[in-house]
């Protein structure tokens, strides 16, 4: 770390005053400062260890299909082994496919039917609208509310 900052993790009159009024202020605050000041110079290691140990816990999870499939395609050296397991992951690679594309059409269909009860909710709106402005009487008068059916 620079020696030539103003707010450094060490004993100088700028962080003691800090951590004074954050006392004043918020006793939390105040906790934090001297915090920063006795272990403020470790921060920057304990912030790289972290990332590399967060690193080391997702990188199992982190890998693409691809990578996955690439893995579990190498040969074995049992011929029928292979092609068993190629049939059988061309099979539920297919099977996938097939689900998403289900997954895609009841996307689909949910956004049809949220579609048609906003319609049917604005055509409620503005029929009970038009009967509000009919006559003069009518002006003060709220609409009637319709509640929608899901």
């Amino acid at each position: 770390m620079t020696q030539t900052a103003l707010i450094r993790p060490a004993w100088t009159p700028a962080t003691i005053a800090m951590m004074i009024i954050g006392f004043m202020i918020f006793w939390p605050l105040g906790l934090a400062m001297l915090a920063y000041i006795l272990w403020g110079d470790r921060l920057g290691d304990f912030k790289s260890e972290m990332n590399k140990a967060s690193d080391r816990f997702g990188c199992g999870f982190g890998r693409s299909r691809r990578h996955r499939r690439h893995h579990f395609r190498e040969n074995t050296g049992n011929v029928a082994f292979d092609e068993w397991r190629e049939a059988e992951l061309s099979r539920l690679e297919e099977e996938r496919r097939k689900l998403d594309e289900m997954r895609a059409e009841f996307d689909e269909h949910l956004r049809e039917l949220r579609r048609a009860r906003d319609q049917q909710e604005f055509d409620a709106f503005m029929a009970a609208r038009k009967q509000s402005n009919g006559g003069p009487d009518d002006k003060d008068r709220d609409p009637p509310r319709t509640v929608p059916e899901i």
